[in-house]
C-alpha cells in the first residue's frame, strides 16, 4: 500500500509500505480499514518537528480516520475510527474511563502504525458506523471534536453555575478550539470569545461566523473575566493567560499538549479557588456522542476544513509548519 511515512524531523516520504494484517501483535483478530480521510493533528506536527519521543521515525502518523471496514460486522460499511485502543479489563476501562487505561495504545504510536496510509488496522470495538448523509471528511473529525467534547463535559460537571450563565474564553483557534467553541455555543453559554495570535487563522475563524475572535497579545483584556477557560494550545504563555483570565471560583480546562512546563499561577489558583483540569482524549461514550452530534448537525456548520491528497501530504505539513495555512484542519485523502 501507499503511505506517508515520517522519516525524521521535517521529513515525510510518500512511498510503499507493508499493508496491515488482520491479526495484531497479540494474536487478536482485528479489522483492516481502507482509509478515506485522515486529519492532520497538532500531535502529528509535534512529531514532524522531532519533538515527540513517543513517535520515533520511521512511522506512519495520523489518527483522525474515517474509512471502509474490510471484515467483521461492519464489512463494507463506512466507519469512524476511535484510535485509542485499550485493554477493556482494567479498573479504568471497567469504570468507563477508557482514556485512562494504563495499557492504552493509539494508532500513530508504536506498535501501531497510523492512518496516513491506504489502510490501518484496529479492534472491531474501535469502529462506529457512519450514518448516511455524513461525509467521510466530517466523520474523520469525530476524533478531534471528541477531545473538545470530553473537555467540555468535564468543565460542565465542575462549574458552580450553569453554562447559560458563564462567560467563556477559548485559547487557540485550531480544530479543537473551534470545536470547543461550537460545542459550548450549542450548549448556550452566555458569552464566548476565542483568543488566537495567528492573524490568518484569526481572520479565517472569525470569517466563519465566530465573530468574537481577538489577538490576546495586542489586546489581553482585563483579569478575572472568564468563568471557564479552555486552553487548546497548552504552552507556558497560554497557561499564564488562562490564569490571568479566570475568575475566582472559575475553571480552566487544559486540552493542549504544546509544552510540559511553566505558566501556571499556583498562588492565584489557590487564593481564588480556581479549578485546573487536565483533559485527555475521550471515553468511548464521548466518541459515540460526538459522532451522533456531528451526524445531527448539532454543532453548526463544519466549515473549517480543507482537503489535500495524501500524496501531497509532505507539502501540507510544510505549509502548516511555516504557518501559511489558515484553515484550522487539513484533511488528507489517499
Amino acid at each position: 500500500m501507499k503511505a506517508l511515512v515520517y522519516t525524521g524531523p521535517r521529513a515525510l516520504e510518500f512511498r510503499d509500505a507493508p499493508p496491515p494484517l488482520p491479526e495484531s501483535e497479540e494474536g487478536e483478530d482485528e479489522i483492516v480499514v481502507d482509509v478515506e480521510a485522515c486529519g492532520i493533528c497538532g500531535s502529528d506536527m509535534h512529531a514532524y518537528f522531532g519533538h515527540d519521543a513517543r513517535r520515533p521515525a520511521p512511522l506512519i502518523l495520523g489518527h483522525e480516520v474515517c474509512g471502509i471496514a474490510r471484515g467483521g460486522a461492519y464489512d463494507g460499511a463506512r466507519v469512524a475510527v476511535n484510535p485509542l485502543v485499550t485493554c477493556m479489563s482494567c479498573p479504568a476501562c471497567l469504570a468507563g474511563r477508557t482514556n485512562l487505561c494504563p495499557k492504552r495504545q493509539i494508532i500513530s504510536m508504536p506498535p501501531r502504525e497510523g492512518g496516513f496510509a491506504e489502510q490501518v488496522r484496529l479492534p472491531e470495538r474501535n469502529l462506529l458506523s457512519v450514518p448516511d448523509g455524513v461525509t467521510c471528511e466530517i466523520a474523520a473529525l469525530t476524533e478531534p471534536v471528541a477531545v473538545a467534547w470530553h473537555g467540555c463535559n468535564l468543565a460542565e460537571r465542575t462549574l458552580l453555575r450553569p453554562l447559560a450563565a458563564c462567560d467563556v474564553l477559548v485559547i487557540g483557534g485550531g480544530a479543537i478550539g473551534v470545536a470547543a467553541s461550537d460545542i459550548l455555543t450549542a450548549r448556550s453559554v452566555a458569552t464566548l470569545k476565542i483568543a488566537e495570535t495567528n492573524e490568518g487563522r484569526r481572520h479565517a475563524v472569525a470569517g466563519h461566523g465566530r465573530r468574537d475572535t481577538f489577538d490576546p497579545v495586542a489586546n489581553p483584556g482585563d483579569e478575572n473575566t472568564a468563568d471557564l477557560v479552555i486552553d487548546d494550545v497548552g504552552i507556558a504563555s497560554t497557561r499564564s493567560y488562562a490564569c490571568h483570565a479566570a475568575r475566582p471560583g472559575g475553571v480552566i480546562v487544559h486540552l493542549g499538549l504544546g509544552s510540559a512546563e511553566g505558566g501556571i499561577d499556583v498562588r492565584k489558583l489557590t487564593l481564588q479557588e480556581i479549578t485546573f483540569l487536565g483533559a485527555y482524549t475521550y471515553t468511548m461514550t464521548d466518541f459515540a456522542e460526538t459522532l451522533e452530534a456531528l451526524a445531527n448537525d448539532r454543532l453548526g456548520p463544519i466549515d473549517w476544513t480543507e482537503q489535500r491528497a495524501l500524496a501531497d501530504g509532505a507539502a501540507a505539513f510544510a505549509a502548516l509548519a511555516d504557518v501559511s495555512v489558515a484553515t484550522p484542519k487539513v484533511i488528507l485523502r489517499p
